[in-house]
């Protein structure tokens, strides 16, 4: 099986039908407000409904309440619950009972240990997404989609599955593959034409490069 993609912080259709034409494997809707990438569960649910049976949809949230995630489950009926907060293994394993979704779990990292924290969560995640932390003042209140990257030798103390999240982009996503050897990558700033706004073409170039490894 070749390199996987996701497309996420996806908002709107003409992004989203140039990821799925060139084959992109998972869209990441977004359901936290302080995001630029934030969408509405209507629009989301519509996204959802085009892209269903061609990619995974993923909906992404960050230490969500249970009413909150409900709604999510209803009305986008995604296959995944990307978790980019806080959640502990117990709550990771409570909303995929609540959901029926798949569990993805992000982890920021700094260092090796960061890594090592995914092992408590074996059994519950299908896999986890390892993101680049970012001191606040430069996060911009945002837990992922910053556009910075991380050491990725620290990626030697994971053994599994995993996406490789973090300051990726068309021009380098080959390079972090050839480094990594990841199974499967996310990006979602490195595609835009302008902070929230995913260029097309942008998204084309990134699935070519990553598909041709």
């Amino acid at each position: 099986m070749g390199v996987r993609v996701k497309i996420c912080g996806i908002t709107e259709e003409t992004a989203l039908g140039a990821a799925l034409d060139e084959g992109a494997d998972f869209i990441g809707l977004v359901f936290f407000a302080p995001s630029p990438r934030h969408v509405e569960l209507e629009q989301a649910a519509r996204l959802a409904e085009m892209a269903r049976g061609r990619a995974r949809i993923v909906a992404l949230s960050v230490d969500a309440d249970d009413e909150f995630l409900t709604q999510i489950t209803r009305i986008v009926r995604p296959g995944y619950m990307q978790l980019h907060g806080a959640e502990s293994p117990e709550r990771a394993a409570q909303i995929a009972r609540m959901s029926g979704a798949r569990i993805i779990k992000a982890f920021r990292i700094r260092k090796a240990e960061d890594i090592r924290k995914a092992h408590a969560y074996a059994g519950i995640m299908d896999f986890p997404v390892f993101d680049a932390w970012v001191a606040p003042e430069k996060a911009a209140g945002l837990p992922g989609g910053t556009g910075h990257a991380f050491d990725w030798s620290v990626l030697d103390a994971w053994e599994g599955p995993y996406m490789l999240a973090g300051g990726l982009t068309p021009d380098n996503v080959r390079e972090a593959l050839a480094i990594t050897g990841a199974p499967m990558v996310d990006v979602s700033s490195g595609v835009e034409a302008a902070r929230g706004r995913k260029d097309p073409r942008l998204i084309r170039q990134f699935l070519a490069a990553a598909k041709a490894q």
